[in-house]
């Protein structure tokens, strides 16, 4: 019995006289590489900048991206703007996409999936809930490659540039003027002098009016005129019959 108790303390000793070492081990692999990365940085100070910068990028991207809370979010206003507006002055572009990804999402088939720096919003066929055979069986399910033409817009540094990109615009209706000339459908942008022009009419329009001599004199005789007549009209009035 006392045998039997003193070999399992020799055994848990051994054992912790390795752990011990083990982690002291450890502990110096890290401490030599940390030193090797310090000295490492001294000597080539354009190479750790450089990785500094990609490791500093990558956190940022991964920090700032968006998720599907955020593609919700902003698919509800840009709906809401859009619904502010005459459907005769709407956007073609923008109110078709936008009606896509609301009706996908009414439908269930609209999915996010992050991918570390970035966030893809992407269509499938049925939605997860269905019960249908086509959508359990997986010999049916859509490969991997059509995986990119089924992506709806990607989310990156805390934007979605596909939904960016298809509202630009979205209360001009580009039909509206098809049938205008070449010319006329582009707009150039002013000029810096036709912006100093405009910012000075606009400035001299919230002035008060100024009148030139001729005409305050001009308007000295009137009233002389109206007052005059005002008191031959009253003499009448009071002369008997």
């Amino acid at each position: 019995m006392a045998s039997a108790i003193g070999q399992r303390s020799h055994a848990d000793l051994g054992a912790d006289e390795h752990c011990g070492a083990w982690c002291r081990g450890l502990g110096s692999d890290y401490k030599e590489a940390c030193r090797e990365i310090v000295v490492g940085s001294w000597e080539r100070p354009v190479k750790a900048s450089v990785y500094a910068s990609l490791l500093g990028g990558a956190w940022a991207c991964c920090y700032t991206k968006p998720d599907h809370s955020s593609f919700e979010a902003t698919l509800l206003e840009c709906s809401n703007q859009l619904g502010l507006l005459s459907p005769w002055i709407r956007n073609g572009t923008s109110d078709g996409h936008i009606q896509t990804l609301v009706k996908l999402r009414n439908e269930g088939r609209l999915h996010h999936a992050s991918l570390g720096l970035l966030s893809l919003v992407y269509r499938s066929d049925y939605d997860p809930d269905t019960t249908l055979y086509e959508a359990r069986c997986s010999n049916l399910s859509v490969p991997w490659k059509e995986l990119p033409q089924r992506v709806l817009d990607v989310g990156f540094v805390g934007r979605w540039w596909v939904l960016n990109s298809k509202m630009k615009d979205y209360d001009v209706n580009e039909v509206e003027f098809k049938h205008l000339p070449p010319h006329m459908q582009v707009t150039s942008p002013p000029s810096v002098q036709e912006v100093d022009r405009s910012e000075r009419l606009h400035k001299e329009s919230w002035l008060a009016l100024k009148m030139g001599e001729e005409e305050k004199e001009a308007d000295v005789v009137d009233r002389k005129e109206e007052s005059i007549s005002e008191e031959g009209r009253v003499k009448e009035k009071q002369t008997p019959a």
